[in-house]
């Protein structure tokens, strides 16, 4: 060893134990239990055997190099959960819209199926404003078309 390097040997030991007196107690596990004074106490040391004990400060995680990774792929799959919710909520809000519609179809539907089966005069307003009484033959095409809507729209039952 030369003369030089001998030299900077007591001065590379100190920098060396001075990280390492920084570096392991950040890494010391830390008890707390309460002594048989009531007393809480903590300590770098365990408490003697039997009694009971809590681990409050322990050794950090190992880093993980694909922690990153694995945050942002967690992340993909949380905006995809979420855009397939949306995608749910919109599907299902739609067919409910529909069956609404459906439903409302139905029930006009068949009141004027009952309007055009009665025996009563019905009275229809023509392309000059004028009122005129519904003649026959429209009177059961329109019981035609609703019968359709009827069958076309209305659950069986």
């Amino acid at each position: 060893m030369s003369l030089r390097a001998a030299a900077r040997l007591p001065a590379l030991t100190a920098v060396v134990a001075a990280a390492l007196a920084f570096a392991l107690p950040a890494l010391a596990t830390t008890y707390k239990w309460v002594d048989a004074g009531g007393r809480v106490v903590y300590s770098d040391q365990p408490p003697v055997a039997g009694q009971k004990y809590e681990v409050v400060g322990g050794a950090p995680p190992p880093d993980n190099p694909n922690a990153a990774r694995e945050i942002a792929n967690k992340d993909i799959e949380l905006r995809k959960v979420q855009k397939e919710r949306v995608e749910e909520a919109k599907k299902a809000d739609k067919t409910r819209a529909d069956a609404q519609k459906r439903a409302d179809v139905c029930t006009q539907a068949r009141a004027a199926v009952r309007t055009y089966e009665s025996d009563q005069p019905l009275v229809t307003t023509t392309a000059k404003g004028e009122r005129a009484y519904l003649e026959a033959p429209e009177r059961a095409r329109r019981l035609d078309e609703q019968k359709r809507l009827v069958r076309e729209y209305c659950p069986a039952g």
